[in-house]
């Protein structure tokens, strides 16, 4: 198989931890061609989606905390339905560019281009928003402008914690108090006088024993989750936050929850899936570049690119 990877730069990534630089080993260990580009590189000339794709070569035994992992070729233009698959993997933030790009993924699609995740999947899942069609799994949560309810939220939960649509890595997550005479500021930075909608959902005190992400793979529940743990004085668990990532076996709660989602969201095309669970409650539902491979395979075992990559194939047939 050709595979063409889009990628944030990859003198960017941290392969030590990297999710997609874990998929591409695997790719290249089973004799795959690699290719990357990206979002720049794409392009759409008379009804056909190609890229700028480098041909990719991985160096054996690289620097793992260095960025002198790989050789790139020159770039050869290339139609996306020529390649055996297509994997998105540029990180949020989820801006105007990246929505240009899911269309013309999708353009790409539609001529024979097998592109994962799908990008019309991408596009209809807001990593936040996506957890309200399953609001049996969730605590309560509140999508608002308005900041006399985001305020009265607070005011009936006591505890709660703030979100963009549009955040990542634990980013702009405000942990608001009834009580904290900040609240009306909190309030004002994140939603900007009304200008910006805001997620809130009750604050969940299990987040000190972890942030749980379950990966989906093909449908298949990761049988394990990295519950990432906040740092101390921290509320955010997030790896890019300072958080601790323990891997652990999914209790029965976190199997419930992922077996009900699996099955639908793979027939919506999201090939990987990263769930996030706090205690017993869904908080997000990521599918732009879902991490974690490599903490959870070099603390269980579990080879979780060789599935990724099974399940590539298997897809891409």
């Amino acid at each position: 198989m050709n595979l063409l990877f889009i990628v944030d730069p990859l003198d960017s990534f941290k392969i030590y931890k990297d999710s997609t630089y874990a998929m591409m080993v695997e790719a290249a260990r089973r004799g795959h061609q690699l290719f990357a580009c990206e979002l720049h590189q794409l392009r759409l000339l008379a009804g056909q989606v190609s890229a700028q794709a480098h041909p990719l070569r991985l160096k054996p035994d690289p620097d793992l905390h260095g960025h002198d992992w790989y050789e790139q070729g020159a770039a050869v233009p290339t139609l996306l339905q020529d390649f055996s698959a297509v994997v998105m993997r540029k990180d949020p933030p989820f801006d105007t560019e990246y929505l240009y790009a899911t269309l013309l993924l999708q353009r790409a699609q539609d001529s024979g281009a097998r592109v994962f995740n799908d990008p019309r999947a991408l596009r209809d899942h807001n990593e936040k928003l996506a957890i309200t069609e399953f609001p049996q799994l969730t605590a309560p949560t509140l999508v608002s402008r308005d900041p006399q309810a985001l305020r009265a939220f607070v005011q009936e939960h006591q505890q709660a914690v703030f979100k963009l649509l549009d955040g990542m890595g634990g980013a702009s997550i405000f942990q608001a108090r009834a009580n904290d005479p900040n609240l009306s500021v909190i309030i004002e930075t994140m939603n900007q006088f009304g200008a910006r909608t805001v997620m809130a959902q009750r604050y969940l005190p299990q987040i000190v024993e972890g942030d749980k992400r379950i990966l989906l793979i093909g449908g298949k529940v990761v049988p394990f989750a990295l519950a990432r743990i906040p740092k101390l004085g921290e509320a955010r668990g997030n790896l890019a936050a300072g958080g601790t990532g323990r891997a652990q076996e999914l209790s029965a709660r976190d199997r419930e929850i992922a077996e009900y989602l699996a099955p639908i969201l793979v027939k919506r095309g999201l090939l990987l899936v990263g769930l996030d669970v706090i205690g017993d409650c869904l908080t997000e539902i990521n599918v732009t570049s879902p991490t974690c491979f490599q903490e959870i395979t070099q603390q269980k075992g579990f080879g979780v690119a060789a599935l990724f990559i099974d399940e590539l194939e298997r897809a891409a047939a």
